[in-house]
Order: C-alpha cells, then structure tokens, then sequence
C-alpha cells in the first residue's frame, strides 16, 4: 500500500530535486528583487514620510510594539525583519531606532507557535502539551528583550560608544566594516547588488512612467515588493520543505530521549537555515510535543537555536540594499539572538523560568478556554496596538 504526495494526489507529478533546488535559487533572487523595490518604494514616499516614521518608532518601547505588531500582522518575522533591513539601508530609519523594532519581530513571530497549538484544542492532554510547547517560546522571547534591550540602551548613555549605539548596534558595526571593507556610510556597489537593480529598476521605471514619481508611485511600489518578498519566501519554504522534509524529521527524531541543549540549539539552527523559515520547525516541534513524541524539555533548545536560524533571512536582505547600515541591523538580529542564548540559557533559573510559566499557563488554559484567546489577542494585538498609540 503506498501513499501519495499531494501533487500527485492532485494529478500533478512532483518536481524533481534538481528542478526544485533551481525554482529555490529564483525565488531567492525575487526576494532580493522585493528588498530592493521597498528601498525605491520608501525614496519614492519623501521626506514627510521619513518623518513620520521616525517619529512614529522614535521611543524605544513603541518601535519594539511596533517590530511586535507588523510580525503578528504579516504572520512572518522574515518579512518583518526585512522590511526593517530595507528601511534601513535606504537611510530612512537610523540603526538605533530599528534595534527595538528587531526585538519586538522576534515576540511577534511566536504568535504563529500559539496559532499552530489550537489544531489540539479539543483533546486537552495534546493541548496542554501543545500550548506549552508554543508559549515557552513566547516567555523566552520576552524575557529576552527584558533583558537586552535595557543593555542596549543603558550602554549607549553609559559606555561612551561612537554615535551614541548600544552594545549591539555597535559591535554589529565593527562586524559590517569586517564584512564590508568599507566605512559604515559608504554606499557599496557588489556585483550581486547591481545584478538585483537592474530588474527593480525596470519596474520602478515602468511604474514611474504609468503614474509619475511621488508618494502613490511610492506606495505601489512597497506594495509590489512587499508581493514579491512574501511570494518568493513562499516558494522557498513551500520547495525547500520538500527537499528536506525526511531529513527535518530524521533531524528532529534523533533528538527523542536527549537532553543535550548544544546539539538541541544546533539542530534547531540547522533545520531553520536548511527550510529558510523558523516556522517549519516550529510547526513540526508543537505536533511532536503534543503527540508526547518529544518532550518539552527537550524541545525547547530546538526551538531557541531556531531563533538564531531565522536571522539568516535579514542577513540576505542585506545583500539587496546600497547602504551598509542595511546588513548592521541584520547582524543586530543575529547577536540579539546569539546574546540572549548565551545569557540566559546557562543560567538554570532562567533557563527554566519559560517552561514552568509555559507549563503553569498551559494548566489553566486547559481549565479555561477563554484565557487562550484572552492570552493571544491581549498579548500580540491589544498590547502593541495600545503601545504604539500610546508611546509614539
């Protein structure tokens, strides 16, 4: 007896390994086209909507609503963060203000770990488990941006850094002028940068000569690249599952009974950098925790090492934007996550700390459902929504 693939089931034969690897490298290139079009589409805006967004992020607590907000809104923290990476490398929004922006994507991209636990929410031992396995998630994260982004901004008043960056922002800018070989301000001009360009000229060009250059010109051309960088991520993640989805899972087996965070941290990492999205592993993890295949203990190191695996997505924006700045925050996303592992993590109580609050709010979500969606809608709508009104 055998089953079928679902393009099969559909009557459609699968493509095969070689061709897929081939539509991967496309798709990464439209998004790369995508980043390019948002620095074009945000130049096109002009200087009133500079403004305002700087004003808008200018308190460190909203831009981290902020970060939370538009990851919950686009469901995906690589659209986010690359978003933030083209703002920034178009020299509309300053390293500094985008660093809280980073740390709220990386709350608000959990939001898809607790959405992925209700499809148990009728079997209430599956569900516990489930739920747990999403909110550790949630609980790390945040405690992780209570913890750096007090640093952050205390060693920029404190520590006498140049143009006033936290310990981030500023260790992230040596690393771009390691990277880059040039001064942080310098424009760079690599081949792959120019090769991205030259198709995002084409169509700033044909949409300038449909409607003119100006804010509406502006806005279609976020749009269009907003379009691009959430198809072309589709398509990698869509085809890179299927390239390595048996090794995903082979992957994530050998993990049954360890208890070995390093290799946890490093498989987690590896899953995520191989399927170019944090969601793919942690849709398989809250599955497997609540089947009681793994446990939540030992999920919980795969779970954090995809945190540090997802940056790579920032870190390839970089490579579409002119300004340097650009791969500056994309590195900051990268030591956020790297920092906040090597803080917490080796600390027992802290270590700890997410899966008993995780453990101890799954309990009384089981008691009572209204609390889940209490606890979402509060944690990853109302509160940003009231924070960015609030604190703008």
């Amino acid at each position: 007896m055998t089953s079928d693939t679902p393009a099969m089931a559909a009557g459609r034969r699968p493509l095969p390994p070689a061709a897929r690897a081939v539509v991967v490298i496309l798709a990464l290139y439209a998004f790369l086209v995508g980043v390019a079009l948002l620095e074009s589409g945000i130049a096109a805006m002009g200087e009133g909507f500079q403004e305002g967004l700087l004003e808008s992020v200018s308190n460190p607590l909203a831009g981290l609503f902020a970060g939370i907000l538009a990851t919950v809104l686009v469901q995906s923290s690589s659209v986010s963060t690359s978003t933030i990476v083209g703002l920034v490398g178009a020299g509309t929004l300053p390293v500094g203000f985008a660093v809280p922006m980073i740390m709220g994507a990386n709350i608000g991209t959990t939001v898809t770990n607790t959405l992925a636990s209700l499809g148990s929410l009728r079997r209430p031992d599956q569900f516990r488990r489930a739920f747990a396995a999403a909110t550790m998630h949630d609980f790390f994260n945040v405690m992780a941006v209570a913890v750096l982004l007090p640093l952050e901004l205390l060693s920029a008043r404190l520590l006498d850094l140049p143009d006033e960056k936290g310990i981030l922002a500023f260790l992230a800018t040596r690393l771009t002028q390691v990277f880059r070989g040039s001064e942080i301000s310098e424009p760079g001009t690599s081949p792959l940068r120019q090769a991205v360009r030259v198709p995002a000229g084409w169509i700033s060009d044909g949409i300038e000569g449909l409607i003119g250059f100006g804010p509406v010109t502006g806005v279609v051309l976020l749009v269009v690249g907003l379009g691009l960088i959430f198809a072309a991520l589709a398509g990698v993640t869509s085809n890179m599952r299927e390239l390595v989805a048996g090794s995903v899972e082979r992957a994530m087996n050998r993990m049954v009974g360890r208890g070995g965070g390093l290799v946890g941290i490093l498989v987690g990492v590896a899953v995520t950098v191989a399927v170019q999205t944090s969601t793919i592993t942690t849709s398989i993890l809250v599955p497997l925790v609540a089947a009681g295949i793994l446990s939540l203990r030992n999920a919980y190191p795969i779970t954090l090492g995809a945190n540090v695996g997802t940056t790579l997505t920032a870190l390839m924006a970089s490579l579409a934007v002119v300004h340097p700045e650009g791969l500056t925050i994309a590195l900051v996303h990268t030591l956020f996550n790297v920092f906040s592992i090597s803080l917490l993590y080796p600390i027992r109580p802290a270590r700890e700390l997410p899966l008993r609050l995780a453990g101890r709010l799954a309990d009384e979500a089981v008691k009572r459902r209204s609390l889940v969606a209490a606890y979402i809608l509060g944690m990853f709508v109302v509160i940003p929504v009231l924070g960015v009104l609030l604190l703008r």
